[in-house]
């Protein structure tokens, strides 16, 4: 699915990315963990295409993804109609008058119609439990409620991939532990999921892999979580 071989990336001056050879399959659960700054936002941004880099090759389901094959509408649709990205800021992703509105807007881009639109937003709402929701303003939702209507307004679009960018930074823990049970939904239906955090604890449970960055932006560890369940030393800095 996801193939990076060689990825170096640099802002003007500053490093993003350093050496990096990662492979992601269809399927999987992976947690991103590394200090501020180390470069997980620069990883999700060159996954979804947001940024390319001409240093190294990415590949995405065996289709070259760069500064040249992005321009192709085919290959940019292709793209960002399979993967969904939930950024950290959940306010800064929202911008519809009501929150109906908001989970319809993805499904009406991509051409679906009327009933379609209208039973993916019910599917969804009711999946995160917030029909209650429905016709209120996103940005008078709490913070916790903002990420969830976030997360819905990605799945109305059924992306297989789904990234999330932080989405246990600054929730409450009554809405850490929701978001926490939608991942395991998530992965049970076989979505492949891509989720950074500053602690382990967050994501233990539900991630196949663990990818840890160092602050040389770096790929410092690719493990499993019983692997690091037998380092205890590894275990207590992943929690922070």
């Amino acid at each position: 699915m996801f193939e990076l071989s060689n990825i170096e990336f640099l802002y003007q001056n500053r490093i993003g990315l350093s050496n990096l050879n990662l492979k992601i399959n269809d399927g999987e659960t992976i947690g991103i963990m590394g200090p501020n700054g180390c470069g997980k936002s620069t990883l999700f941004k060159l996954l979804t295409g947001l940024i390319t880099t001409k240093d190294g090759i990415y590949k995405f389901n065996n289709q070259i993804i760069n500064a040249k094959t992005i321009k192709k509408a085919s290959v940019a649709n292709y793209l960002h109609q399979s993967i969904g990205y939930v950024f950290q800021n959940s306010s800064s992703q929202l911008f519809n008058e009501s929150v109906t509105a908001e989970l319809s807007f993805g499904p009406l881009q991509m051409g679906l119609d009327k009933n379609e639109i209208n039973q993916r937003v019910a599917d969804c709402l009711k999946l995160l439990h917030i029909e209650h929701l429905a016709e209120r303003v996103p940005y008078q939702l709490s913070g916790g409620e903002q990420k969830l209507v976030a997360i819905a307004s990605v799945l109305t679009m059924n992306p297989p991939i789904i990234i999330m960018d932080e989405p246990f930074n600054g929730l409450s823990p009554k809405y850490q532990k929701i978001v926490q049970k939608i991942l395991i939904k998530l992965k049970d239906a076989n979505k492949t999921l891509i989720v950074s955090s500053h602690n382990y604890y967050y994501i233990n449970e539900v991630i196949d892999r663990c990818l840890i960055f160092n602050e040389n932006h770096t790929l410092k560890n690719d493990l499993t979580p019983i692997e690091i369940e037998r380092n205890n030393a590894l275990k207590t800095s992943l929690e922070y």
